[in-house]
């Protein structure tokens, strides 16, 4: 449900729901699918469900309880946003992420129209950082969709990268990954892709993180672009201390 994560750009992960429903090509070869059925198979009583929708309110208070400071993925098994997720839920999370000021936490979703939608009833608190999906130029309205939300940082994952993105409008935002598909029937991603993203980035001064080539072995195939490791993070994140917090619980 929680603990440290090995996604290049996030420390540790928390999810309280997991499981979800595909709605564009990008979903095609879910990692969270295949881990959720996986740990269905081993027994793990929190993916008894395998990989349909559940909600785990009893996740909802972990992350006050981790003291170091950490850099969270929320829902890394999971959307947020999903259309099944009552409001109410989506508010608790945020309530938490609120009161866990010493976290940074990171929250991604596809469904970009429903977190436009919600962005009046939330919160935002400064520690939140708001990101949308987009595999090709097909979904770029999804990052019209975060450009008009309130929140403090507003990133693009581009993962899996599936066609070009040579126009894209990066006002308003303040980081970009992108990442090539992985694991089996891994589709490929070409470097012209990823160095013209690179290149829009670094004329916008946007943060700029190149998370991995991919394909079927992923370690092999690494995260080199033309001959180092892009790995910015917005330039105020980066600024800040590691501090460590006592909270009971």
């Amino acid at each position: 449900m929680a603990g440290i994560s090995t996604i290049e750009w996030t420390e540790r992960s928390w999810n309280p729901l997991t499981g979800c429903t595909k709605i564009s090509p990008g979903c095609r070869h879910c990692y969270a699918e295949r881990m959720a059925l996986r740990l269905k198979a081993m027994g793990q009583s929190n993916y008894r469900r395998g990989f349909e929708l559940t909600l785990h309110p009893s996740a909802l208070k972990v992350p006050l309880r981790w003291r170091t400071a950490s850099t969270i993925f929320v829902n890394s098994m999971s959307d947020l946003f999903h259309g099944d997720v009552p409001v109410e839920f989506v508010l608790q999370v945020f309530d938490v992420m609120r009161e866990a000021r010493w976290h940074t936490f990171q929250v991604l979703t596809k469904r970009s129209e429903r977190l436009l939608e919600y962005d009046r009833m939330i919160r935002w608190p400064e520690n939140v950082w708001m990101g949308v999906s987009v595999e090709s130029s097909a979904y770029l309205e999804r990052i019209d969709d975060l450009r008009e939300t309130k929140a403090a940082v507003k990133f693009l994952s581009l993962e899996p990268l599936l066609g070009p993105l040579p126009e894209l409008t990066l006002s308003g935002i303040d980081w970009v990954i992108v990442g090539g598909e992985s694991g089996p029937g891994a589709r490929p991603m070409k470097q012209e892709w990823v160095t013209d993203i690179r290149d829009q980035c670094l004329e916008a001064g946007v943060a700029f993180f190149f998370k991995q080539w991919g394909g079927v072995t992923k370690k092999r195939a690494g995260r080199m672009l033309e001959g180092r490791t892009w790995e910015q993070v917005p330039t105020w994140k980066a600024s800040l201390p590691t501090v460590r917090v006592a909270v009971g619980g």
